[in-house]
């Protein structure tokens, strides 16, 4: 009997892992929207004028791949140069950086795109 109770539940465990590794992610994209992977917020919908004004006068320069910038994809390991977002926009721990003419947030230690600011 104890072994059968162990059983199912370590098959209810088995299934609900899962469903628990999903809610901590939020992906997708519909047309020029703004997606963002993670636990962390990115740049809201009301701060992307102000964002994007910032980065002008920064003068933050535009880096050109040949790739296509989608979120999840991978930004070179050499060439880039990745910016500290201000606080007055957002608590984050992305960093962010123009590539193809696009304003972009990063997971620093992957250099793995999580936003694209539109």
């Amino acid at each position: 009997m104890r072994n059968r109770l162990f059983a199912i539940a370590a098959i209810a465990g088995a299934m609900a892992a899962p469903i628990a590794a999903q809610a901590q992610t939020t992906t997708g994209t519909v047309g020029r929207s703004t997606t963002v992977i993670g636990e962390h917020e990115g740049i809201t919908a009301d701060q992307r004028p102000a964002f994007r004004e910032y980065v002008v006068r920064e003068r933050v320069p535009n880096y050109t791949i040949s790739e296509r910038v989608t979120v999840g994809a991978v930004l070179p390991e050499a060439g880039v140069t990745y910016y500290d977002v201000p606080q007055s926009f957002s608590m984050t721990p992305y960093r962010y950086t123009v590539v193809n003419g696009q304003t972009i947030l990063v997971e620093p230690r992957s250099r793995r795109i999580v936003q694209v600011v539109d």
